[in-house]
């Protein structure tokens, strides 16, 4: 799992992501209630999320390793974040003490 500090994934929601293969990934229900969000170049990533509640999904599509919104997910998912992304965009008041 990494935290990314970007503008756009701060804005997302969550900037805490987990990392999966996609062949090691499944949806267990509700994907017919995915919707998405691509940006315009030069951003890359697609914004998933529920249509019917808004919880951010991440990206589910992104290609062999899918960047999965933790906030989205019900259980510990028995990791624990190991790096982060975009260090200098992080803001002040998100830094620890």
């Amino acid at each position: 799992m990494g935290t990314c500090h970007c503008s756009r994934c701060r804005k997302a929601g969550s900037g805490v992501y987990a990392y999966v293969r996609a062949e090691a990934f499944h949806w267990l229900a509700g994907q017919e209630l995915l919707t998405r969000y691509r940006p315009k170049p030069p951003f890359r990533f697609t914004r998933s999320f529920c249509r019917r509640c808004g919880t951010a999904l991440g990206d589910p599509d992104s290609g062999r390793i899918l960047a999965i919104a933790a906030s989205c997910l019900d259980d510990d998912p028995g990791a624990r974040v190991s790096f982060d992304e975009f260090l200098p965009d992080r803001p002040s008041w998100e830094k620890p003490e």
